[in-house]
């Protein structure tokens, strides 16, 4: 008999798979359990990305249906799958100086403070963030000497060890200009070409470490002098909006910053801040 191609055996597990309803009570519970450990809120429309990523876990499991992989999360509230649970349905979507408007703010906010300049990025993800908030400090101040200047958070435990190399497709950096890719990166050769590695020096001003903003204790060493919380607020309902940005005003020193997604609207949602620019905020006791 011949051996399977790799098309027959993907199409013999999709239909496999395909035997495996989602059904709504599944659904609802991934939902509750997911808003319990991550506040993430599933609309019902992401069911089939639900379904999708989570039917990976029952392959690699060997499980029947989601109603056995429920009852294994359930059964072990400690157990590592609740990591790849949240893993699986954490969406990253990141870019080097995405929403660029926000970088010169930080450079100017920056260049005007006076002590160890600090920002807590808490939505990592695969590092691009953090990195370009490492390249635009280390543009303005120089560079870090006295240790690490950014703490890079994420609740994905995936996307940090991606970041934590610091390797990237050329491509990724394809925006950025010509003096800061020699700069801050090292191209790579042999079977690494096409790819570049931060710098060393660029990525030890980088803590990253796994962080769930619902934690009740952050361990991060505020207060910052700015945050980083950007399209992440989209994910929460609106009293866990509350909650989080409450907590952030604590933890940014006096004249700090917030800076928010485009399309979240921090004031409103808390009057700990106000509209500073461009989906930049300020503390109100700071007015």
């Amino acid at each position: 008999m011949n051996n399977p191609t790799g098309t027959q055996l993907c199409d013999n597990i999709n239909r496999l798979m395909a035997r495996v309803p989602l059904t709504e009570n599944e659904f609802k519970k991934i939902s509750a359990l997911i808003y319990q450990r991550a506040g993430i809120v599933l609309a019902d429309n992401k069911r089939d990305m639900v379904y999708n990523r989570l039917s990976r876990r029952l392959r690699a499991l060997n499980l029947d249906n989601f109603s056995q992989y429920l009852a294994l999360l359930e059964s072990h509230s400690h157990s590592e799958e609740w990591q790849s649970f949240i893993n699986a349905l954490t969406t990253n979507l990141t870019a080097f100086y995405r929403e660029s408007y926000h970088f010169p703010i930080l450079a100017e906010h920056a260049r005007a403070r006076k002590g160890n300049y600090t920002v807590w990025s808490t939505a990592a993800s695969t590092g691009e963030e953090p990195c370009s908030i490492a390249i635009t400090l280390d543009e303005v101040l120089g560079r870090s000497v006295g240790g690490p200047r950014i703490w890079a958070t994420d609740i994905d435990t995936e996307v940090l060890e991606t970041a934590s190399r610091g390797i990237y497709r050329q491509l990724d950096i394809a925006k950025l200009t010509e003096v800061q890719k020699k700069k801050y990166f090292l191209r790579g050769t042999g079977n690494q070409e096409g790819k570049v590695r931060v710098r060393p020096e660029l990525l030890s001003s980088i803590q990253y470490q796994a962080l769930n903003l619902l934690d009740a204790n952050w361990n991060v060493p505020g207060p910052f002098d700015a945050i980083f919380c950007r399209n992440v607020m989209i994910y929460f309902d609106k009293e866990t909006q509350g909650k989080i940005l409450r907590r952030f005003a604590g933890m940014l020193k006096e004249g700090g910053v917030l800076f928010a997604g485009h399309s979240e609207h921090v004031s409103q949602l808390s009057s700990e801040f106000y509209l500073q620019g461009q989906s930049v905020y300020g503390l109100t006791k700071d007015k």
